[in-house]
């Protein structure tokens, strides 16, 4: 690994307790971040010659904090530092079980800074897309495509919500017990929303993105052990646990991209596994279904088959029915029709998927599908242009080299 890549990656995954620090002492969104921004700088001016510090983050917070403080001395000379309302290193009056969270059982800045991101007074979609930008660092552009929405109305939707927390003066604290609890979905959707983009990441981008998804495991068991009577919680690391447990068999020597059925199961994370089944077993013992125990239940029967051919595809037809009925989505829908071409074949997925076309023409996934539905049947010219119109909406190289395999196998097919 070259040295810009080892350092990119060891500022990627210490972003988001150096910022949620930086937030904390600062009290400012824009400071916090101009703050780590300048430490990253620093960083890598001196990193290379002096190797990586042993704790990173903690590097960065106090190089981040002293660079903040040296721009508020330079931009005022003849006023005092803010008081401590304002620039404050101070304990703050949290439960004493939210300061006990981590094996360190040090108070968690990152949980805090969640919390504050997802507060009643934004809503939730533009809450989850602040917290991922402040939080973990993600682009605009991959914000937006994590919601399925253009950059320029998602770069408005996060710059609005930085603006009414900071016009609302809303307390950089931990909730209370009960505030916590009410914003506990859109943390979760939040934290969800981070571990895809990690585990999403492909070709060269994937070892750089992985610490999102170890990052968003830890997130999701700080939650669970906040809040253990909540089964959806529970299901969520569930569901992350199974889906990370292959991620070492989704990409090929090259990056290029594996489908499920063709994963050499032997890569795939034993440990996590067994850890997620015991993980969704016990959220299931509550008998209160919701969205992430269904799709950790769907991850489950695929961990759970020994091959490819071995999967229950008719229990996962009709999870993802359940799925449907509970969080109705286009994306669960073009799922459960991958599902359906298993059970009754590529005619019945396309007729499923057909009134979607107008809602996910944007969606790289829905032509990928749709398209090899079409050469499953024998329509290639059909089919091409399906894989045509995926390749131009593919988010990675990994994605688009995969369409461009189909296209190049098509093009040897009679019409």
């Amino acid at each position: 690994m070259t040295d810009l890549a080892w350092i990119d990656a060891a500022l990627a995954s210490a972003r988001p307790r150096a910022v949620a620090a930086l937030l904390r002492y600062f009290r400012d969104m824009d400071m916090a971040e101009e703050a780590y921004q300048e430490a990253c700088l620093r960083a890598l001016a001196k990193w290379p010659e002096q190797g990586p510090p042993r704790d990173p983050p903690a590097w960065l917070i106090l190089v981040g904090r002293n660079s903040g403080i040296d721009r508020l001395r330079r931009s005022s000379r003849e006023t005092g530092l803010p008081s401590d309302d304002q620039l404050s290193d101070l304990d703050d009056a949290e439960g004493a079980l939210a300061d006990r969270l981590d094996e360190g059982q040090y108070r968690d800045d990152i949980l805090r800074l969640l919390f504050v991101c997802c507060h009643p007074d934004l809503p939730a979609t533009s809450a989850i897309a602040l917290a991922l930008r402040i939080v973990s660092g993600l682009t605009v552009a991959q914000i937006a495509r994590a919601f399925l929405v253009g950059e320029k109305a998602m770069e408005q939707r996060i710059t609005r919500a930085k603006a009414r927390i900071a016009d609302s003066g809303v307390p950089f604290e931990t909730p209370g017990a009960i505030e916590r609890a009410e914003r506990l979905g859109a943390v979760a959707a939040m934290v969800y929303l981070i571990f895809n983009e990690g585990y999403s990441a492909s070709g060269a981008e994937a070892g750089a993105r992985e610490p999102l998804c170890r990052e968003a495991i830890r997130l999701g068991r700080l939650l669970v052990r906040l809040f253990p009577a909540e089964p959806e919680i529970t299901g969520l690391v569930a569901l992350m646990l199974l889906q990370h447990a292959r991620s070492a068999a989704r990409l090929d020597g090259d990056g290029q991209v594996v489908l499920l059925e063709n994963q050499d199961r032997n890569h795939w994370d034993a440990a996590a596994i067994a850890e997620g089944l015991a993980l969704l077993d016990k959220a299931m013992r509550h008998r209160r279904p919701g969205p992430y125990q269904v799709q950790a239940a769907i991850a489950a029967l695929h961990a759970r088959a020994k091959t490819a051919d071995e999967t229950d595809w008719a229990q996962i037809e009709k999870l993802y029915a359940t799925l449907e009925r509970i969080q109705p989505s286009p994306v669960i829908t073009l799922n459960r029709a991958v599902a359906l071409a298993k059970l009754s074949g590529p005619e019945a997925a396309l007729d499923l998927i057909a009134p979607l076309g107008e809602r996910l023409d944007g969606y790289f996934y829905f032509h990928g599908a749709r398209g090899a539905f079409l050469d499953q049947l024998g329509r290639t010219q059909e089919a091409r242009e399906a894989f045509g119109r995926a390749i131009g909406l593919a988010g990675s190289a990994a994605e688009a080299a995969y369409i461009r395999q189909q296209l190049d196998r098509l093009s040897t097919a009679p019409m």
